[in-house]
């Protein structure tokens, strides 16, 4: 079986075994903190979890199925490519802009950034967002 077959069989094979594992009393905290965030069982966590981890794995030790990496960098608005929208909200944690990399303390308000893949998630500042011009701005500009 090839690493493109074991991939797909952990993403859409359910024929799911149960996994017996100790963890730390501080892990267990962490997973269970996150769960609820995510309003999903430990277990769902702990499989997505799982699977990102090999994702990422397979992608590092270079499997011919993870993609070429990019010749030239990318640009700055790529992060932004594909949004359909922002959505402010109110971090409860400290967070980092998807887009300039700035610190964006907990309590300050933040920007979500919504896309077509519904799986994309990017969380910016103000400074960070496109500014649309408006008759308003075009005259005051003038």
């Amino acid at each position: 079986m090839s690493d493109g077959d074991d991939q797909k069989s952990r993403k859409h094979g359910r024929k799911e075994r149960v996994l017996h594992t100790r963890v730390p009393a501080v892990l267990e905290q962490e997973l269970k903190r996150v769960a609820n965030a995510w309003r999903v069982p430990v277990s769902n966590v702990v499989r997505a979890l799982l699977e990102d981890a090999l994702d990422t794995l397979e992608h590092l030790s270079g499997s011919p199925d993870a993609p070429e990496p990019a010749d030239e960098p990318a640009s700055p608005a790529a992060p932004l490519e594909g949004a359909v929208g922002v959505t402010p909200i109110t971090l409860v944690h400290d967070a980092v802009c998807g887009v300039t990399g700035e610190k964006l303390p907990a309590g300050s308000e933040a920007y979500m950034v919504l896309f077509d893949d519904p799986g994309r998630k990017l969380i910016t500042g103000r400074d960070a967002l496109p500014h649309a011009s408006t008759p308003k701005q075009e005259k005051a500009d003038d």
